[in-house]
């Protein structure tokens, strides 16, 4: 599920959005709340702006992509090293902070 998500830089259009969006964030939560994204992305071209112009939402909310961003042998490496790993587990955000649950026995 993570490790198929889009790089860093991807530039999407998000259904019934009047305005693209860079992605800038992968696997994130918003603030205090317990729920976990699977994007957080800026406008475009703008960039970030402030924190009120950054916008969560999922890979199902995407109605188009414009462009994918870098998928070098360190954007690879990352989806193999990292992204693949939290499939493997179920998250949560603790204390504001996203972890991998352990594995009930």
């Amino acid at each position: 599920m993570y490790r198929d998500l889009l790089p860093i830089g991807s530039v999407v259009l998000l259904k019934g959005g009047e305005k693209r969006l860079m992605i800038c964030g992968r696997v994130s939560c918003r603030g205090d709340e317990e729920r976990i994204y699977d994007y957080v992305g800026c406008y475009f071209p703008e960039g970030v702006i402030d924190s009120d112009t950054l916008f969560f939402f999922d890979q199902d909310a995407i109605e188009g992509v414009y462009f994918i961003g870098c998928q070098d042998q360190e954007e690879l490496k990352f989806r193999d090293n990292v992204l693949a790993e939290i499939d493997k587990g179920e998250l949560a955000v603790v204390d504001g902070q996203i972890v991998v649950k352990e594995p009930a026995e």
